[in-house]
């Protein structure tokens, strides 16, 4: 097996990756799988080997051959040199941030971001020394505005989590780097699938593994890509910051991105369905999803991505809060909680505007964020319908 990042020697295409990547079955007694090693401690065979430390392993958290597979496979679809495994998508954002980042700076971060990014800066990065300003997504190359000389890092997440806006990243990291800022994004909505980072220019690519990589709702993990500037400091930071994923769920990880990318198309096809549908109720204002033609950020979305996620949201007109219950809670098929990603679908009702400091978040009626999963799209909206139908008895 090679190095974490070394991905094959022949340029190979996307599906080949998937299943090749990160795999030596021969090195495992022809073992298809990489075998899970759980283990803390490596022994070296004598004080000279000890003292050298040239061997690949040398301890459990700097790595095993398992954290390896998963490591290479995700930085290969990535497009970067080396990807570092975390607990959680947070901790990858945090461990990141960190990494590029010391007192006395200054970063600004979109004011879409997932809400523990923006956590991250108003707590432990305040507490550092460093100065957040959240922008409006939508502001393109005119962030040079924004940047000050003490700017370290430009962050970004697209589509903004919740409302979706697509940000015009080239010209965002192009803008960044001229101003020699380091730029970092949060690329789980699309997935290494469907948006290449490093080919348009951001230096660090962070996914909640926990999402599309596991695609099973069953475990939690992060992954820290970094192109081959930005490599060697966050080597430095997770070894001296000692993050590791847990053995059991980096197996996890590697059990789902083998299928990846036939989920991946499902949760996409199937949700734009179910996208445009919702589109033409009558209880619907509007959808916020990138992909149809509808959105504002449709024509950067066709630009920039290779395809959609399952997870986007809607706007229902003006109704009171029981009718939304009633909706909600008689749902058979859609569960109502946290995350997304897995195979089944979800709802969760959200409310953007109390954390936007940047820009301005209007919406006339409630707003639902929705994951749509594997199921047959014809029992989804027969389900959906039937929540609409309480929905208006309720209002």
């Amino acid at each position: 097996m090679g190095q974490p990042g070394d991905g094959p020697k022949k340029k190979r295409r996307t599906s080949t990756n998937i299943v090749h990547s990160g795999r030596d079955p021969f090195a495992h007694h022809g073992f298809v799988n990489p075998p899970v090693y759980r283990g803390s401690t490596v022994l070296f065979k004598s004080l000279d080997a000890f003292e050298k430390r040239e061997q690949r392993y040398v301890y459990g958290r700097r790595g095993t051959p398992t954290t390896d597979a998963l490591e290479e496979a995700i930085c290969t679809l990535e497009g970067g040199v080396r990807t570092w495994l975390t607990p959680s998508g947070a901790a990858a954002i945090a461990a990141a941030l960190l990494a590029f980042t010391k007192a006395g700076d200054h970063i600004l971060v979109a004011d879409t971001a997932y809400q523990p990014t923006r956590k991250m800066c108003n707590g432990i990065l305040k507490r550092f020394g460093v100065e957040t300003t959240f922008y409006d997504p939508l502001i393109g190359a005119g962030i040079t505005k924004l940047m000050k000389p003490n700017t370290t890092v430009v962050f970004l997440e697209s589509p903004g989590s919740q409302t979706f806006e697509v940000q015009d990243v080239p010209a965002i990291a192009a803008a960044a780097k001229a101003k020699g800022a380091w730029v970092l994004m949060d690329n789980t909505w699309a997935s290494p699938l469907y948006f290449k980072p490093f080919e348009h220019g951001v230096d660090v690519s962070i996914q909640a593994a926990t999402k599309y990589i596991v695609g099973h709702a069953d475990a939690m993990l992060g992954s820290i890509t970094g192109n081959e500037r930005a490599a060697p400091i966050m080597l430095d930071e997770t070894q001296s910051i000692g993050i590791c994923a847990g053995t059991e769920e980096v197996y996890l990880g590697l059990r789902g991105i083998r299928t990846i990318e036939v989920r991946l198309e499902r949760h996409w096809r199937s949700g734009l369905d179910i996208a445009r549908w919702l589109e033409q109720r009558p209880e619907v204002s509007r959808v916020l999803h990138p992909a149809l033609e509808s959105n504002p950020s449709h024509a950067l979305w066709k630009r920039d991505f290779l395809g959609a996620s399952g997870l986007f949201a809607f706007e229902l007109k003006p109704v009171p809060k029981k009718a939304v219950a009633a909706m909600l809670d008689g749902l058979q098929l859609f569960g109502m909680g946290a995350s997304w990603g897995g195979f089944e679908s979800l709802v969760l009702p959200f409310n953007a505007t109390p954390y936007r400091t940047a820009t301005k978040w209007e919406t006339a009626g409630p707003t639902v964020r929705i994951h749509i999963g594997l199921e047959d799209v014809a029992d989804l909206k027969d389900d959906l319908d039937a929540g609409f139908a309480r929905l208006k008895v309720a209002s």
